[in-house]
């Protein structure tokens, strides 16, 4: 979480001084941002302290909130993007509405025209807070310095407490040059905000009783739990318990995945197994997810036999998809703390095994041909791999979104929590460079990888220019198959191979990187793949690896839209 400074005297200062030393006093030493004439007094101030405070001059809006909440995923901490009025605005929406969905906590402050001049189309005025209320926890205009210092702590409690998520301060200019006496007094709580429900010891003690009772109990967990910092409690809950675990998309890294009671993931691209036993478990606990209708499929079917206890931070998630038996709300590590001791210890070797057998069906169907392939092309599920091998499992993926996303989130293993970085919810293409740059801030001993698609990478291409320009070391590697690859899925599945609008020509990837000073090289057989992926993770600067691969090769296995978890394909 974050750490405040020592809270500053109070002193006369103008507006745009008091948002940097708000900044300061909420421990934030890095914000990413673009400048412009609505915040330029902001920018003023901040140069005056560049030396406390570190601004990343990112080539995009969208590509300062993606490196905000790649920092907030990794760090824990409270990302911070900052951008002037108008279209500088409104190139934050996309970010904050990924990071609303994802829960990503984010605070960014956006400069408006003066007081007088709201409503008035002045130039660069954008009505930011009316377009931005549905993508955000909680916004606000400030038109007075005077709100300055309560207004920014409030973002910040909001954005980092509870379930997190976004919070935009809009600041008119009129407000950033008058002065204020200012003082800093850290947000402890909000009327009428419940952050962290109130755990129900009567909820605890009736789920404990129903999974001493199961016969198949099942697990399916999420991004709640690193959330809530909990995995150690998720961890000592499933070994004593016995009951077999699988991840969200999101919930990834939580545990280690190599774990022998972590049986793969759920979802549209998921694991056999986990999505096929879904329906036909007994008990399913569900711990810090949100039944995603990619995750449920078809409710209609959707695990109809089991009774469903769902650990949760946020009440609205509680029957909004899934209509459960049990509800137990509150921060996941300390439910789990206290169901534990009432949880017995049990063995479900049988019912794991069932896991085993899908596990082997799937294997010889899908997963040796992904990573172990005999046809000539490169997949990408072997490109994974061999960074999973140079990595020794302990790299941060950053994915972006498409099909390279759903391999990498399958294959990508894991020994460490905040490893998996990706656009859950909103699916954004072009999250992965900004958010990979973002991460490496956060954790610089780690090694930082971003996976993208060769449509993703030219949606943000651009933030190649702040990743030379910051010496960020970061590793990009570029599967490149020359299509837009999970629409043309859908496509060729779905649509009768009517390829409409997703061949891609593209350009040559490897000279756009060397044109940014960045070390660049193109694999195009399995010859050179591994001493690629070597050379690219040995390199103590940021390394472009443009990777060849099939160009039809198709994601498995994927329950198709509408469809029941046990309709799942696995060709």
């Amino acid at each position: 979480m974050q750490k405040a400074s020592a809270t500053p005297e109070t002193m006369n200062v103008t507006g745009a001084e008091a948002i940097i030393h708000c900044l300061l006093a909420e421990g934030v030493d890095i914000l990413y941002g673009y400048p412009g004439g609505a915040i330029m007094p902001v920018y003023d101030e901040l140069f005056k302290f560049k030396d406390q405070l570190h601004h990343v001059l990112t080539r995009h809006e969208q590509g300062a909130v993606h490196a905000a909440q790649g920092f907030a995923r990794v760090s824990g901490r409270v990302g911070v993007a900052m951008a002037t009025s108008g279209p500088g605005a409104t190139n934050l929406v996309t970010g904050l509405a990924d990071a609303q969905i994802d829960s990503t906590p984010v605070v960014c402050i956006t400069g408006q025209v003066p007081r007088h001049l709201l409503g008035s189309d002045a130039f660069q005025e954008t009505d930011i807070i009316g377009i931005s209320t549905p993508v955000t926890k909680w916004n606000y205009q400030i038109t007075r310095a005077e709100e300055i210092p309560e207004i920014m702590a409030k973002a910040f409690y909001i954005a980092r407490s509870g379930r997190p998520g976004p919070v935009l301060v809009d600041i008119t200019k009129n407000a950033q040059f008058d002065s204020l006496d200012f003082q800093y007094k850290p947000c402890k709580g909000v009327r009428s905000y419940t952050p962290i429900p109130e755990p129900d010891a009567d909820a605890i003690a009736r789920a404990a009783e129903m999974i001493n009772q199961a016969k198949k109990p099942y697990i399916v967990y999420g991004q709640g739990v690193i959330l809530g910092e909990a995995e150690e409690e998720l961890k000592a809950f499933v070994e004593k318990s016995g009951i077999p675990a699988a991840w969200t998309i999101l919930g990834l890294s939580a545990m280690d995945s190599d774990h022998p009671l972590n049986v793969g993931m759920v979802g549209m691209h998921g694991n056999y197994g986990p999505n096929v036993l879904t329906n036909e478990c007994d008990l399913l606990i569900a711990i810090g997810m949100r039944f995603d209708d990619r995750v449920t499929g078809n409710l209609e079917t959707y695990a109809k036999q089991a009774r469903i206890i769902h650990f949760e931070i946020d009440p609205a998630e509680v029957n909004k998809n899934v209509k459960v038996d049990l509800a137990v709300l509150g921060n996941a590590k300390e439910t789990l703390s206290l169901l534990l001791p009432q949880v017995e210890a049990r063995s479900h070797e049988a019912w794991l095994g069932e896991f085993r057998k899908k596990y082997e069906e799937e294997y010889a169907s899908v997963i040796r041909k992904d990573v172990t392939p005999d046809k000539p092309g490169l997949t990408m599920g072997e490109v994974v791999a061999q960074i999973n091998k140079a990595t020794d499992h302990r790299a941060v993926i950053v994915s972006d979104v498409g099909q390279h996303q759903m391999i990498a989130c399958r294959y990508a293993k894991f020994r460490e929590s905040k490893s998996n970085i990706t656009s859950g919810g909103l699916g954004t293409m072009g999250f992965a460079l900004p958010a990979a740059l973002g991460a490496k801030m956060a954790a610089p001993q780690r090694e930082v990888v971003a996976i993208i698609g060769d449509g993703g990478f030219q949606m943000n291409i651009q933030e190649l220019g702040t990743i030379f320009q910051t010496r960020t070391p970061v590793k990009i590697v570029v599967l490149n198959n020359d299509f837009l690859g999970m629409v043309r899925q859908w496509q060729e599945l779905f649509f009768d191979k009517r390829y409409a609008s997703t061949v891609m020509t593209n350009p040559d990837f490897v000279k756009i990187a060397e044109g940014y000073y960045l070390k660049a090289r193109r694999v195009e057989d399995r010859a050179s793949l591994a001493e690629a992926v070597e050379e690219m993770i040995a390199s103590e600067d940021a390394y472009f690896l443009e990777v060849r691969v099939e160009k039809e090769d198709n994601v498995f296995p994927m329950i198709p839209s509408g469809a029941s978890v046990s309709d799942i394909r696995l060709k």
